[in-house]
């Protein structure tokens, strides 16, 4: 077989790296002799043999363990069996035994084996290009695109992986995570998981980068050396259980680090502490429960140290302590017990039993000064470390377990002074037992950069301008409340909390989230002086958003109920909110702390609410609240009116840095109190290395822009364009220019696209800044050219105006439709009438054709993927007429007028194979069975088994409501379907049955 570029430059050089680190190569010809069939995925002789080596067990009871393990449907499951949580009968005794199918403690009693060009059978037959049995399990799928042959170096692999879970989803059963490279780069992710979080291994730790000869070497010694990816498996992935659903999760680099630094310091029994800075956002709470399931299953190591140990996990906020539980819990870390009290807490320590994992808030160790007896098998994670030192508590704590480990975990830095947090958890001289800073979560996109920016600083308060500024603001005041301020004596608060200043705020809030913010469904907090400020700002702003609805036309009534909806407040109760006051305005603030309290499940909806696009509010209004552990990712801008410093200031605004979509490129502080003026003097506590990038200007990011913007224009040198406002023609006619220049080297157009997307990113994340003013015109042009070079160069739909923000894509909108682009670019489906007036060839010029012939192929493209996507053995042979067509366009063998009429042809058919069904007076659900059922050769009268088939999945009596969810009836379905194959005589009955429910699943689910 004829080798391409990605085989030289990906895919061979992965399979020899992974052949130098022990793992066998099993050539493609020896596939069949280990499988059961293509349709399978296990290598059954290498999984028989190691149950029977690691076990000792008979070949029989090896063999009825393969049984068993080949049945298993579910991902969370085989990792269980992989991890040992395994059982079943065996010869000669009389109680079930634990069997292994991979032996953690001994990684050379494992068989690892490498393939490649893996033929997986199914509806859609996959052939992946590497894959990594571990034991004849398959555990990893290896996705390899060359640089130089692939249309997107990254984009391509990853649209691959999630063809294969979709198409071939037996191999993903076992699979523990995929890995995509172009034999340069080496970007992993778990099974299911979005692109967006696949990821480079930076650090190789406890190897140096110098230790690799390249970032492929690296990324796969790092993920796929034996020891290390049985430790993975064993320790670092979870299956974490949330309102959308079950979300497996794989570790980072710095969490792997992180808890074998924490394992290894325990096994060693030297120095039985620890200081771990991980920085908000970079998953620290996960990094914890990783540490807690390695220490409590240490598959992979086996030390006296790690008997049976007691786990104690403290934070010293009620928030925190939540949610670091409800992530233990729904991890399935083992048996972890929640303590209520001190009386529980105290019964829990002296019950003399090990093995425990406790989670508790340290103020239940308040007054506690009596040592349990085994202090000295508890191993102490605090999390926020150094505040639990505040008082007397971390006092308490150590002499209740005056032996035990402790690590304590921060995501924020310790500061220069802080002596006591290094003295209780640091080993002297040695600073953080591992640190993943600022700056590497960034770089690692774990968090998104934060920028600020200050907004009108004639509101900025001034401490040491307070009097100047009191008489320019309260000059209006009756004499008798002039007198009563300044005798009582002006503070901070009563500058922050004037009215006028509030009103002026709160509608520059809603003026600038309307077009920063809103568009894309992101949402804010603003975070006020106090209490007061809250409902201060709650009012000013419903009445701003009201009025701004109002002149849109809405009904005053209506507009009032939407904009109180839009925000919520978030503070805790005072006992003196309920009480009467004489003084007016007191009771004004008092009646509204009431009317807009939320208690504990009040506060639980709405944080929950506010975590989901297109569900309100929009604003949270707080104060001390939710200012820090709490993660919502869809909170993209924290509007600051409070003078926050050191760990307040950096716990508050990594509230914007949680990753999200492809439209958030970073969190925004928009300062109205002053801080970012003086941010040197606000986080000075701080060695300047540790904070330098935790708030960057948003004149860095202009700079960005600029210089973005200035790497396009080079790149597009030499295109003549007349500039002012173009009509249809000339527009396309410099587009024209670029795409003769860019078409034949492929590296070039990649190298532009790369470089058009980070303009076109960079002005988004500015916007609606002025400055992006004079780059708008040039944006127009870029983004629709990457349209319209898409089509041009690639033949297919360019999908990059669905990554744009709202605001960009209405603009590209209206600039279509204004210089009459759009019938070029805009793509129509096949069963738009006009779709086929391109095909008409009399009265166009070659131009006309050559555009029309692009267009046409694009949207075939199209039309041909989504029918694919519904049956694949009915539409297969279109696929296969189109991809000969490309070849023979590519190849300059025919004209375009030639090109239109074949086209042609192909959607005629199309459109007849649509309504095929009509004609044979079938329905469409039994016509295209008849089509799986065709691909296995069924001959006369397979119409009338088809409609047997169709008339089990249409049944309510054998398909009921919502059978596609419950496996039990689809095995049902399954063993009917192969009943009548079997009687009609059709061999292959377990692969029909199954390519049968694959068309099933899309043509009859019921919801």
């Amino acid at each position: 077989m004829a080798q391409g570029m990605e085989w030289h430059l990906a895919e061979q050089p992965t399979i020899a790296c992974l052949e130098a680190m022990g793992y066998r190569f099993v050539p493609p010809e020896e596939h069949a002799g280990l499988r059961d069939g293509e349709n399978q995925v296990l290598f059954r002789p290498h999984l028989v043999e190691a149950i029977q080596r690691i076990n000792g067990v008979s070949l029989a009871d090896a063999q009825a363990a393969y049984a068993d393990l080949v049945s298993i449907t579910d991902n969370e499951a085989w990792l269980k069996k992989l991890r040992g949580d395994f059982s079943r009968p065996v010869q000669g005794e009389a109680t079930r035994r634990t069997l292994r199918v991979v032996d953690f403690a001994n990684p050379a009693n494992n068989r690892l084996t490498v393939t490649h060009q893996f033929r997986v059978k199914a509806e859609r037959t996959r052939i992946p290009d590497v894959v990594v049995h571990l034991n004849g399990i398959p555990v990893v799928v290896i996705e390899c695109k060359s640089p130089i042959n692939s249309k997107d170096k990254t984009g391509e692999a990853f649209d691959q992986i999630r063809q294969y879970e979709r198409d071939i989803p037996r191999l993903f059963l076992s699979n523990v995570f995929n890995l995509v490279t172009d034999g340069t780069n080496c970007l992993y992710g778990s099974t299911g998981s979005p692109s967006k979080f696949f990821a480079a291994w930076r650090d190789p730790w406890p190897r140096q980068e110098a230790d690799f000869t390249d970032e492929l070497s690296k990324g796969l010694w790092c993920l796929l050396e034996p020891s290390r990816l049985l430790d993975l498996i064993a320790h670092f992935v979870v299956f974490e259980k949330t309102e959308e659903g079950i979300v497996k999760k794989m570790c980072r680099y710095q969490q792997f680090r992180a808890v074998n630094k924490i394992v290894e310091r325990v096994v060693e029994n030297r120095h039985r502490r620890g200081l771990v800075w991980h920085t908000q956002g970079s998953g620290k709470s996960l990094t914890m429960a990783f540490a807690a399931l390695k220490l409590k299953t240490h598959r992979t190591v086996e030390s006296p140290e790690l008997t049976n140990p007691n786990i104690l996990v403290l934070t010293d906020r009620v928030d925190l302590h939540t949610q670091i539980t409800t992530t233990f819990i729904a991890c399935g870390l083992p048996n972890p017990t929640d303590i209520g009290s001190i009386r529980d807490l105290r019964t829990l320590m002296d019950g003399k039993t090990d093995g425990l994992m406790a989670l508790s808030t340290i103020f239940k160790f308040q007054g506690s000064e009596e040592a349990v007896a085994n202090s000295a098998t508890w191993i102490v994670m605090v999390d926020e470390a150094h505040r639990t030192q505040e008082k007397d508590l971390g006092a308490f704590l150590r002499k209740t377990l005056p032996d035990a480990r402790f690590f304590g975990f921060t995501g924020t830095p310790i500061k220069k002074d802080d002596k006591d947090t290094y003295a209780n958890f640091g080993v002297v001289g040695e600073g953080y037992l591992d640190k993943y800073g600022i700056d590497d979560a960034v770089a690692d996109g774990a968090t998104v950069p934060i920028y600020y920016t200050g907004r009108k600083t004639d509101w900025h308060i001034d401490e040491a301008k307070i009097d100047i500024l009191f008489d320019q603001w309260f000059a209006d005041l009756p004499d008798d409340k002039l007198a009563e301020l300044k005798k009582r004596g002006v503070t901070v608060a009563d500058l922050v909390k004037h009215p006028r200043r509030i009103a002026l705020i709160a509608y520059d809030i809603w003026t600038h989230f309307k077009e920063y913010a809103r568009p894309d469904g992101f949402k804010a907090q603003i975070v006020a002086f106090d209490r007061e400020a809250v409902i201060l700002y709650k009012r000013a702003l419903d009445a701003v958003i009201a009025a701004d609805l109002a002149a849109e036309g809405m009904p005053i009534e209506d507009a009032q109920a939407m904009a109180a909806d839009m925000s919520a407040c978030v503070y805790s109760s005072s006992q003196e909110d309920a009480k009467p006051s004489e003084d007016a305005y007191t009771q004004s603030i008092r009646d509204g702390l009431v009317a807009h309290y939320l208690d504990d499940k009040a506060e639980i909806d709405v944080k929950k609410a506010f975590g989901k696009k297109g569900v309100r509010p929009d604003f949270l209004i707080v104060c001390d609240k939710l200012l820090t552990g709490f993660d919502a990712p869809v909170e993209s801008v924290m509007y600051l009116d409070k003078p926050l410093k050191e760990h307040g200031l950096l716990q508050a605004i990594a509230r914007t840095n949680r990753v999200a979509d492809a439209r958030k490129r970073n969190g925004l502080i928009v300062d109205y109190i002053g801080v970012s003026a003086h941010l040197d003097r606000a986080l000075a506590s701080y060695r300047a290395d540790d904070v330098r990038n935790a708030m960057r200007d948003l004149d860095d990011l202009r700079n960005q822009l600029r210089a973005a913007h200035a790497a396009v224009l080079h790149m597009m040198k030499g295109v003549k364009r007349a500039g002012g406002r173009l009509d249809k023609d000339s527009l396309k006619a410099e587009f024209d220019q670029l795409v003769a220049r860019l078409k034949p080297d492929e590296t070039q157009w990649i190298e532009f696209r790369k470089a058009a997307r980070e303009f076109i990113g960079l002005y988004e994340a500015v916007s609606p800044d002025p400055c992006v003013l004079e780059f708008t015109a040039d944006l127009k042009w870029v983004a629709l050219f990457l349209q319209y070079a898409t089509q041009a160069i690639e033949k297919r739909e360019a999908f990059d105006q669905r990554s744009y923000s709202r605001k960009i894509r209405d603009m590209l909108e209206r600039h279509l439709d204004a210089t009459g682009l759009s019938v070029t670019v805009k793509l129509r489906h096949i069963t738009d009438p006009e779709f086929w007036e391109d095909f008409k060839v009399e009265g166009k010029t070659e131009d006309d054709l050559k555009t029309a012939a692009i267009r046409k192929t694009t949207e075939l493209r199209k039309v041909v993927y989504e029918r694919l996507g519904q049956n694949a053995h009915q539409y297969g042979k279109f696929s296969d007429r189109l991809r000969e067509l490309l070849e023979k366009l590519e190849g300059a063998q025919l004209s375009w007028a030639d090109t239109l009429s074949k086209l042609q042809d192909l959607a005629k058919d199309l459109e007849a194979e649509a309504t095929a069904h009509e004609e044979a007076g079938m329905s469409q659900g039994a016509y295209g069975i008849l089509q799986v059922l065709l691909a296995f050769h069924a001959g006369d009268g397979a119409d009338g088994l088809a409609e047997r088939i169709a008339a089990l999945y249409e049944d309510d009596a054998t398909a009921p409501r919502l059978w596609q969810e419950k496996e039990g009836l689809r095995r049902s379905l399954r063993q009917q379907v192969r009943g009548l194959a079997h009687e009609f005589g059709l061999g292959n009955l377990k692969e029909v049955s199954e390519q049968v429910e694959e068309f099933a699943l899309k043509q009859f689910a019921k919801v």
